[in-house]
């Protein structure tokens, strides 16, 4: 090849040579008698015949010249050369796939449940319980206030109700026996009832002295500490000073984590998508994605899709429950979310690349049997991240993805070998589809 190649630049710089020769030679007549023409009244019949006549030789062999370099750049540099024969192509053959019909949102992390624990009660914290951050089960105890009022209240009360109690039982033996009319009785059976109803009061109000957690869940900051005063409904407040720490908030808080909710917003126009998908009763999966690496990405499925729109935002909110086993994810946290809202059935995927958009549309370039391309005007149904799910073209067809800037119709193609081979499936993972 380089001795080919060689062979061709040395015949190429020939007849460079040779042109630039015959241009010398032209310039030197041309100079010579350009000013006996330019003083010429007039060039007739004879004086042109007289010139040919005199330069014959030089004239004819100057057409030898030229015609045997047109002939030479013809031979060594032919037409289909100089057109760049047919056009090097990287080509993607289309099949029908199920493509997921994907949108992506972004969300915050939210607990599934969460409960600011909070006094019933004015009273003084006794004992706490519970350890900042401390993993907790609905019943354990948090908090004992003190307890000492109540508790007397309560076995004054029960007392009282047990005497009523055994009040009415003696009385039932002596109606058995006439001693008493049926009212006495009955109204021992008012002051029993009574007694225990007040006894029962008593036994609640006590139990507000022992807070309990409601939930299974991780404790939050502890916001007060032994001989606090806590009051029922309040905020519990204490500052941090150089004399003195408080904080404003509930005792503790109690978040539940695993599972754990995912809150997004899905725009308007997407919204007949899930709706027609949660018809099917088929629950929605999601991907969600936490932290900028992307390595921490869990898969969950869509609890409840808002009944209404907030006008503000032109958007529904969305709640989907993912598995959070490590306790990984914490309420408020920043998420991506790719919600699969359907699924495209024999659907007709190419990469995105391969669709030309030009003043009167979209179209691809679809090389037949003989490589040769032809221009198809295709409709883009879909398009996310490298693909789109197109109309307008057939099963099978071999579209042009690489080298189209070169192509036009009827252009003859060839595939560049290597080039690594387009993939068959692409990832599909979307922000909002294009839906037309």
């Amino acid at each position: 090849m380089s001795k080919i190649e060689s062979s061709l630049d040395k015949a190429f710089a020939k007849l460079v040579q040779f042109k630039e020769m015959g241009k010398v030679r032209l310039c030197a007549l041309w100079q010579k008698y350009s000013p006996q023409l330019s003083q010429a009244k007039r060039v007739d019949f004879a004086t042109v015949k007289s010139f040919l006549v005199r330069f014959k030789w030089r004239l004819l062999l100057i057409l030898v010249l030229l015609y045997a370099g047109s002939k030479a750049y013809d031979y060594f540099f032919p037409a289909s050369a100089k057109s760049g024969g047919p056009v090097t192509v990287t080509s993607f053959v289309v099949q029908k796939k199920d493509v997921p019909l994907i949108i992506e949102a972004t969300g915050t992390i939210v607990s599934n449940s969460i409960v600011d624990i909070r006094p019933m009660v004015t009273n003084t914290v006794a004992t706490i319980q519970v350890k900042d951050g401390q993993e907790v089960k609905a019943g354990d105890l948090l908090f004992t206030l003190d307890d000492r009022n109540d508790k007397a209240n309560y076995e004054k009360l029960k007392a009282l109700a047990d005497d009523a109690q055994k009040q009415y039982l003696r009385a039932k033996e002596l109606v058995a026996k006439n001693f008493i009319s049926k009212a006495a009785l009955e109204t021992t059976l008012a002051n029993a009832k009574s007694a225990q109803a007040a006894a029962r009061a008593a036994e609640v109000q006590l139990s507000f002295d022992y807070i309990k957690s409601p939930i299974d869940g991780r404790a939050g900051i502890v916001n007060v500490f032994p001989g606090s005063l806590v009051q029922a409904s309040n905020i519990v407040s204490t500052a941090t000073s150089s004399t003195a720490t408080s904080s404003v908030g509930s005792m503790v808080t109690i978040t539940q984590l695993n599972p754990i909710d995912v809150q997004f917003v899905i725009p308007e126009k997407d919204i007949p998508i899930i709706l027609e998908n949660q018809l099917d009763g088929d629950a929605m999966n999601v991907t969600v994605t936490v932290g900028d690496s992307g390595k921490r990405t869990y898969e969950g499925k869509v609890l409840v899709v808002d009944n209404q729109v907030d006008p503000s935002i032109a958007a529904v909110r969305v709640k989907a429950q993912i598995p959070n086993d490590a306790k990984t994810l914490l309420p408020g946290e920043f998420a991506r979310v790719s919600l699969v809202a359907n699924t495209l059935k024999d659907a007709l995927a190419i990469p995105s690349q391969a669709v030309v958009i030009n003043p009167r549309g979209k179209l691809v370039y679809v090389v037949d049997k003989d490589d040769k391309v032809a221009a198809k005007p295709v409709k883009v149904v879909y398009d996310y991240q490298g693909l789109s799910v197109v109309t307008g073209i057939d099963d099978g067809d071999r579209v042009v993805v690489e080298g189209k800037q070169n192509l036009r119709p009827g252009s003859k193609v060839r595939e560049d070998k290597s080039a690594a081979p387009q993939a068959t499936t692409t990832s599909t993972t979307p922000t909002a589809p294009e839906k037309k």
